[in-house]
């Protein structure tokens, strides 16, 4: 059988070697006997490794080891080539998709009408990215006699991006902070 000797020489991307190390195939399983699945999912049953390659062999496919912790090892006769696909592109699709984060915009009671706008820039970039957005107004000092201004300028903020945020929590007063938590619509 010469496709194990074709395996050895081919030369793989990073990519490709953390698959091909992960699933022994065709020669490389070494152990005997080994439970057997076929190309259309049936089970063969326990058989000597020796028949399963010349099954696989016969059916222009390989032997890959799926289960090399099971006693005895479960293998798989398929297309190594297409089962590689399969898995590189399942391990593509999963780092697409976006982990949702909070991004925190700190303010302060006294902030001016552009800074507030150019904040209110920087929430819909957020919001834009799905990601959600923790608007925090800090007090320092003398400032905290004055909550109704930190609450205004929560409140001024919260109706600048009202249509593209809805308000997860309402503002509310932790500490020396008053918070509130914008998700996208």
């Amino acid at each position: 059988m010469w496709r194990g000797t074709y395996r050895q020489f081919h030369f793989q991307t990073e990519g490709e070697q953390a698959i091909e190390t992960s699933h022994r195939i065709n020669e490389q399983i070494r152990i005997t006997p080994v439970r057997v699945v076929n190309q259309s999912n049936d089970m063969v049953g326990v058989i000597p490794t020796v028949d399963a390659l010349r099954m696989a062999y016969d059916a222009g496919l390989d032997l890959v080891e799926v289960a090399p912790t099971e006693r005895p090892p479960v293998c798989r006769i398929l297309d190594y080539g297409k089962f590689k696909y399969e898995q590189k592109k399942k391990s593509a699709k999963n780092t697409k998709t976006h982990q949702v984060q909070i991004k925190e915009i700190r303010l302060r009671p006294k902030i001016g009408e552009h800074d507030i706008d150019f904040k209110v820039k920087h929430a819909r970039e957020f919001l834009a990215e799905k990601d959600k957005v923790k608007l925090t107004i800090q007090f320092r000092g003398r400032e905290n006699a004055h909550h109704d201004l930190g609450r205004e300028v929560l409140k001024s903020m919260i109706e600048k991006l009202a249509d593209v945020a809805k308000v997860e929590s309402p503002p509310r007063m932790e500490g020396r902070s008053i918070m509130a938590v914008l998700t996208p619509k």
